[in-house]
């Protein structure tokens, strides 16, 4: 007698499914979705917290996978979901960070991971100003678009509120950093630039 098929590498449905009888099939899904997960939260709170953030994400996903909707055949929404609501445990580091950047040009966060220009550096200060100042609820949505590259509909997902809502606090959040933008008076037209694309 033999048993089921194995689960395609995939179909993250059908992994946390076979992970229910086999649980090791469950590091199937810590290594696709693991390192765009760790990236993510990297960029919110620094690589520190990010290997927390990380693992605590996995480790939430897998004790709760009895419970994961297998009609959703991918869980990519569903782990960005659970880093989101522990990110949002941190919400003061992500804002101190923020404040930390706009008053000293700074990123302590960023310089972790990448080497940028002085012209980069200060071009980041208002928009971190901005994104300090935007709700914890319209920063999830705008940062899940922008960073995890997450569509409307996988947002909605994530944070378990509906479509509207994302589209609503998206384009709240997309206006109020583009008018931060434009009112920052060390904000320059060369500066617009350098700003990314999802705040335009």
């Amino acid at each position: 007698m033999t048993g089921p098929p194995p689960a395609s590498p995939d179909d993250d449905a059908e992994v946390i499914a076979q992970s229910l009888e086999e649980p090791e099939i469950f590091a199937g899904l810590y290594d696709r979705h693991a390192p765009d997960i760790h990236r993510y939260a990297a960029r919110r709170l620094g690589e520190g917290a990010a290997d927390d953030i990380t693992a605590e994400t996995f480790l939430i996903a897998f004790r709760s996978r009895r419970r994961y909707d297998r009609s959703y055949r991918s869980a990519r929404p569903w782990l960005y979901g659970i880093a989101a609501n522990l990110i949002g445990k941190h919400r003061r580091s992500e804002e101190r960070g923020l404040r930390a950047l706009a008053r000293t040009g700074r990123d302590p966060v960023a310089a972790s991971w990448s080497e940028r220009s002085d012209d980069r550096i200060a071009a980041q200060a208002p928009l971190a100003v901005a994104l300090a100042a935007l709700s914890p609820g319209d920063r999830h949505v705008l940062l899940l678009v922008a960073w995890a590259d997450l569509g409307y509909q996988e947002v909605a997902e994530a944070l378990g509120i509906p479509l509207g809502t994302v589209r609503s606090r998206l384009n709240r959040a997309r206006r109020k950093v583009r008018e931060a933008l434009c009112t920052d008076p060390s904000f320059t037209p060369d500066a617009m630039e350098l700003t990314p694309s999802w705040t335009k």
